[in-house]
């Protein structure tokens, strides 16, 4: 099945749900034309953002430049710092099959990693998941997915995407939003089995084991 990471939606929906068609469509939201002048070209959403990109001109940076995003596995802990349970989200692919991710999405220009760490988390887990990120989060791993397979145990179909990824203590209330149907709660144990990594996208289940090794949570 096609496989799209570590974005999960097709559409690239933007924070408020909606969603971008990035080259079926002539016109973006509230109807401004798609693509007007080269890359960087004065448009309204320009103005309060330098780095905001038309649809067309994400399609076409996708086309010539890695991508940068975050990557969040969330885990609960105990009293001394140990990983009881890993989050692992559940999404519909754009085919309506069911698999497993992580939390996931760009950075924004002019965004810092922590805080685009901190927005994803929120956007996938809900405000009420209360993530505990250090002043200066360190990953665990740095992933690259490439749109050829094979070419590293991470594969997205779109894009060359460089990911950081972390290790994310959540102690609130997760409730999934946007396109996360559900974020399901396992043992260390069970987070790392073949099982769980079969149902899980462009490579992801390695991604896991080794954030897992990272907290010293595999046996």
């Amino acid at each position: 099945m096609p496989v799209r990471t570590p974005d999960p939606d097709p559409n690239e929906r933007d924070d408020d749900g909606t969603p971008r068609d990035p080259l079926g469509a002539s016109f973006g939201a509230g109807g401004r034309p798609l693509g007007e002048g080269g890359f960087g070209s004065p448009t309204p959403d320009a103005a309060a953002n330098p780095g905001w990109l038309t649809d067309v001109e994400l399609a076409e940076a996708r086309r010539r430049l890695p991508m940068l995003y975050v990557e969040a596995l969330p885990v609960r802990t105990d009293g001394i710092g140990t990983v009881t349970e890993v989050g692992i989200l559940l999404r519909a692919t754009p085919l309506g099959e069911m698999t497993r991710t992580l939390v996931s999405g760009r950075v924004r220009y002019g965004e810092t990693v922590r805080d685009a760490l901190f927005r994803h988390v929120e956007n996938d887990l809900g405000p009420m998941a209360f993530p505990m990120l250090p002043p200066q989060p360190a990953p665990f791993t740095v992933a690259e997915y490439f749109p050829i397979p094979g070419v590293s145990p991470f594969h997205d179909d779109r894009q060359h995407a460089v990911s950081l990824a972390f290790v994310v203590p959540v102690t609130g209330t997760c409730e999934p939003r946007q396109d996360a149907l559900e974020v399901t709660w396992l043992k260390p144990e069970e987070a790392a089995s073949d099982a769980l990594s079969a149902e899980m996208e462009g490579g992801r289940g390695t991604l896991v084991r080794l954030a897992l090794a990272s907290v010293g949570a595999l046996r």
